[in-house]
């Protein structure tokens, strides 16, 4: 018995192999999430009967007189000898995995190759393996919740087959061969080596969905990785900025061959093998990627002439094709190309599905974003263009007195009044404008004010002479201005003084403004750039119209900060960059 359970664990071992690579096969994946379909279960039947099969050839077979010939069974043995078959194994495994149609199958795929060896016991042999299965099939029904049993549970079922297979032996061939004898012999290894390699087998199991839970994991989070740091040329739309950033960053990140990305109509960009005739500008020709496109649906093609190339000989064969979604119904699509069909493995598709989903959802939030920004910007821009009333009238009773006193001034302060009126009405239909314009507007006002309180305070204005290429929100500076005019300077008699500052450096701009006031006061000055603060006379809403639209159209580092300086008064600082992804909606 010792020697024999000792060749039982031997043929365990390389049983065991084999199953180590069983459960490396594409797939076996289908078992373990239980996603069973007829043509599926036919073809997992088939590998475990043949799992069965080769259980049986590494087999040992059982002498009269009680000799074990352990050589591999490839042919049909004596009418006096028995065939100790590992077959059961796999049986089980079949029926636990897959239910009762595929432990059924491979019983009967195992059972009709035991019949055709023949031998001592070739009815019980034959009949154990398919009633094996069906039983394993029907038990792991018990544990449908469970996605793979565990080694102990499974220990424990193994017990059972072989002892079955032992009834059946005493009940077949009570009157040849000393059975009893055999029986007694071959029992307890029998049972022992099949529990364990059973419960093994189980435990590989677990590894490997341990594994793939963990791939999972991993191409989650480099999914939401990827597309989280695609963000900032997702807000490009489907322009070639934004298709050269994202391929960039997929080919970087990702072990691909190439990746293309399109809009409905042609290539945007592409990166990898391939580069010379998957040209930007180059029609979509597969009529897959069409279909995808049309579906919204990912496609994957594991066959060569599906990608259609215009080169016989282009290196790429096979891909996933993702379609990337937005609000409005655009489709582009993202392609992931590989060398061969087999480098397509279950992680580049749940990668693929995961980032398609996770792009098109980004998409649409900064679609919403923006939507939400021009409404709220148009407001503001309404906002802005109504101009006082009071300013107005006051301007225009200067101008009538400065007729008759000083008619030179006259003309000069209406030429800037309709100058600074004639931008307050396009700035309806402008995001933003050149710094210069802006410049102008500034000049404009500053030059009424000058005007009209010309022993009450002094505007300064110093700016380099290049302002050439920058872009600012219409009406950002001179609603500050405003601000130290009638707030800041409210109470000052005379000596007031208004500083307006523009410096610049390589990559930015900056703007200050300040006065000699009264400053503001303590108790709003932390918010009075982030709230409206309809109730104070502060210029509480101004300022926080003005600092919403630089953020919202220039980025959070062109916020305003605003600080009362220590001999008195105020001063509200911010910075633009020189140029800028906005500037294209600047109307000319």
């Amino acid at each position: 018995m010792k020697d024999l359970t000792i060749i039982l664990f031997e043929r365990i071992g390389l049983l065991l192999v084999i199953a180590f690579v069983l459960t490396r096969t594409p797939g076996f994946k289908t078992l373990l999430y239980r996603e069973f379909s007829l043509r599926m279960s036919l073809v997992h039947a088939v590998v475990f009967g043949l799992f069965g099969i080769a259980s049986t050839i590494t087999g040992i077979i059982i002498e009269d007189g009680g000799v074990v010939n352990n050589h591999f069974i490839l042919f049909p043995v004596g009418e006096n000898q028995l065939i100790v078959s590992m077959s059961l194994v796999a049986i089980v495994i079949a029926g636990l995995l897959g239910g009762p149609v595929v432990g059924l199958g491979a019983g009967l795929i195992a059972g009709v190759h035991l019949i055709f060896l023949g031998g001592v016991g070739w009815l019980a042999n034959g009949f154990v393996n398919p009633l094996t299965g069906l039983l394993a099939g029907w038990t792991a029904r018990f544990f449908s919740n469970e996605r793979v049993i565990s080694p102990l549970k499974a220990l424990f079922i193994g017990v059972f087959p072989p002892v079955l297979q032992m009834q059946l032996l005493l009940i077949f061939y009570t009157e040849t061969f000393d059975i009893v004898e055999i029986v007694d012999w071959i029992g307890l290894p029998l049972v022992l080596s099949n529990s364990l390699a059973i419960a093994i087998f189980t435990a590989m199991i677990g590894i490997v969905l341990k594994e793939q839970e963990n791939e999972a994991a991993l191409a989650t989070k480099q999914a939401l990785s990827i597309a989280e740091e695609a963000i900032p040329f997702l807000k490009k739309d489907f322009t070639v900025d934004m298709a050269e950033g994202i391929t960039e960053l997929l080919y970087n990140r990702l072990e691909l061959a190439a990746v293309s990305v399109t809009n409905s109509r042609e290539v945007l960009a592409h990166k990898g093998l391939g580069n010379h005739h998957h040209k930007a500008g180059e029609p979509i020709r597969s009529s897959l990627a069409l279909q995808a496109i049309e579906s919204k649906q990912m496609k994957v093609t594991y066959d060569k002439t599906d990608l259609e190339c215009s080169q016989e000989k282009c290196p790429l064969g096979a891909a996933i094709m993702i379609p990337i979604t937005q609000a409005n119904d655009d489709t582009g699509l993202i392609k992931f190309y590989f060398r061969k069909p087999q480098n397509i493995s279950p992680v580049e598709l749940m990668m693929a599905q995961g980032l398609g989903q996770f792009i098109s959802n980004q998409l649409n939030v900064l679609t919403a974003e923006r939507l939400k920004m021009h409404i709220r910007d148009t407001e503001l821009r309404n906002l802005q263009a109504q101009i006082n009333p009071h300013f107005l009238f006051n301007t225009l009773q200067l101008i009538a007195t400065l007729f008759r006193e000083d008619a030179e001034t006259a003309r000069h302060i209406t030429l800037k009044l309709a100058s600074f009126m004639r931008f307050n009405l396009r700035l309806v239909s402008k995001s933003l404008v050149e710094l210069e314009k802006e410049c102008e507007h500034v000049e404009a006002y500053a030059s009424i004010i000058q005007a009209r309180f010309a022993e009450r305070l002094e505007i300064n204005f110093k700016k380099p002479e290049d302002l050439s290429n920058i872009y600012i929100p219409p009406s950002t500076i001179q609603p500050l201005v405003e601000n130290c005019v009638q707030h800041g300077l409210h109470h000052v008699a005379t000596g007031g003084r208004v500083d307006i500052l523009i410096t610049s450096d390589e990559s930015d701009v900056y703007i200050s403004v300040r006065d000699n006031g009264r400053g503001f006061p303590r108790n709003i000055l932390k918010d009075v750039s982030h709230k409206p603060l309809v109730d104070v006379k502060n210029g509480g809403i101004g300022i926080y119209n003005v600092n919403q639209r630089l953020i919202s159209l220039l980025g959070d580092a062109s916020r305003l900060k605003i600080n009362n300086l220590p001999g008195g008064g105020s001063e509200v600082l911010f910075q633009i960059p020189r140029r800028n992804h906005m500037e294209r909606q600047a109307i000319t």
